[in-house]
């Protein structure tokens, strides 16, 4: 079964800048469209980035233009730079298939921005 494995989260301030990585067991995501997810505190999972195998992007407005998506097939593993952070972009990120597949889900990396 494949397992995925965020990390790079923490705490930090605004404006500051965090980078977290997804770790796949397996090849699975190297034939797949694949996103990071989101969830503040109260709030639904939402996606904010994803990647084709390809390397198209997208990414939701609100992060548009401060972070920034990649992957590397040959590591199994996906990127997502973010810059520029702000209060509300604190929540628990996840990485999974787009679109999200149950059995993918992880526990996530926590990001926190405060002062």
């Amino acid at each position: 079964q494949v397992q995925l494995v965020e990390s790079g989260g923490g705490l930090v301030q605004p404006g500051g800048s965090l980078r977290l990585s997804c770790a796949a067991s397996e090849s699975t995501f190297g034939i797949s469209a694949v996103g990071w997810y989101r969830q503040a505190p109260g709030k639904q999972r939402e996606l904010v980035a994803g990647i084709t195998r390809g390397g198209s992007t997208n990414y939701q407005d609100y992060v548009k233009g401060r972070f920034a998506i990649s992957r590397d097939n040959d590591k199994n593993t996906v990127y997502l730079q973010m810059n520029s952070l702000k209060p509300e972009d604190t929540a628990v990120y996840y990485c999974n298939s787009v679109p999200p597949q149950y059995r993918y889900w992880g526990r996530g990396t926590q990001v926190t921005v405060s002062s």
